[in-house]
């Protein structure tokens, strides 16, 4: 067996503990408050920056032939050191965790449509959480062959990302998931009988002496679909930072398992991001132009220093879009407030 495969395993049975953890935590049907939501988003923060040193050590001592590849006359090489390495990670991450946002609008859209209860809500997460990262891994590792094999294929993503971003920036808001018109909702109702009942936290129920399933289970099948959908965007984003499969794989972990305290942090507030979305769409240009170029664009900037430009770009993006997003927010805000008895005779 390849000591890859180990170290893979070994993420896995990492990543399995923490969910196993989040599981017996929020075994309860309750509704989860923005104090615990906080703290599970910064233990996941925290997790994913801690990483960081790690990855550097395995990268930079080459830890089972991480950061080596082979020249053209077959000859090993070193390809990526421990600091370019941790630089395309936080790359990857910040990227991730900012396209998983745009995941959200989407995830509490479902919610409302559906009418989930508000105390079971975090439960339909935790597992469709856990189907998204089986999900991904299997779409990172078939895009990592698929690179490894058709190198051209990179240019296909960049001009995808490119497209992508553009229709972003187009897009219109009302351009939105619909419950209603949903292919998807209609094929699960074909294949499986579902009750209209909420039956607490269960995802199949007995009515009339045979087995159901539940509105939860028909969104948790729904929250996955559209995730699938979203990783057709984030996959080849993350291959635009970096074609490592272990920081591919690593990067999008740690982003997915902030996702769900995450959205209850961002519950109340999703409307105020208005210029979120125009980050991510010129983030996704970035990269899209930067795969398009990147062969002539090293024969000037080497590859360690356009690393760092890329991760200061996408930094500087996402958060000036929060930034304005909040200022925006806030004058909206200001602007509602009455003014104080008297100022307007005095005016």
């Amino acid at each position: 067996m390849s000591p890859m495969v180990w170290l893979y395993a070994g993420f896995g049975l990492f990543v399995l503990l923490v969910m196993a953890i989040d599981l017996v935590i929020t075994r309860k049907a309750e509704v989860v408050t923005t104090k615990r939501a906080l703290i599970w988003t910064g233990i996941c923060v925290l997790l994913a920056l801690s990483f960081v040193p790690a990855l550097y050590t395995m990268f930079d001592r080459h830890w089972l032939g991480l950061g080596m590849g082979m020249d053209k006359d077959g000859a090993a090489i070193v390809v990526r050191n421990g600091t370019q390495a941790a630089a395309e990670y936080l790359q990857g991450w910040l990227l991730e965790y900012a396209l998983s946002v745009d995941n959200l609008f989407v995830f509490a859209l479902i919610f409302t449509k559906f009418g989930v209860p508000k105390q079971v809500q975090h439960r339909v997460l935790t597992w469709g959480i856990i189907a998204t990262l089986i999900l991904r891994g299997a779409m990172i590792f078939a895009g990592a062959l698929l690179v490894h094999r058709f190198e051209w294929i990179l240019y296909v993503a960049g001009a995808f990302l490119l497209y992508t971003g553009f229709k972003m920036l187009t897009s219109k808001d009302d351009d939105e998931f619909d419950i209603e018109k949903s292919k998807i909702v209609a094929l699960v109702r074909k294949i499986l009988p579902v009750t209209t009942v909420y039956h607490g936290e269960k995802f199949f129920a007995q009515e009339n002496a045979r087995l159901v399933a539940t509105p939860l289970f028909l969104v948790l099948i729904v929250l996955n679909l559209v995730d699938i959908v979203f990783a057709v965007d984030s996959i080849p984003a993350i291959f635009g930072v970096t074609t490592d499969p272990f920081i591919v794989f690593t990067s999008n972990v740690f982003a997915v398992l902030g996702l769900r305290a995450l959205y209850f942090v961002l519950a109340q507030l999703m409307e105020q991001f208005h210029y979120l979305k125009v980050s991510l769409a010129l983030v996704l240009c970035f990269i899209g132009v930067k795969m398009l170029t990147e062969h002539w664009v090293e024969q000037f900037v080497p590859r360690s220093t356009m690393t760092f430009i890329s991760l200061g770009f996408i930094a500087a993006a996402i958060g000036l879009g929060i930034y304005f997003s909040m200022r925006s927010s806030a004058k909206a805000q200001a602007e509602t407030i009455p003014p104080p008895l008297g100022e307007e005779d005095a005016t």
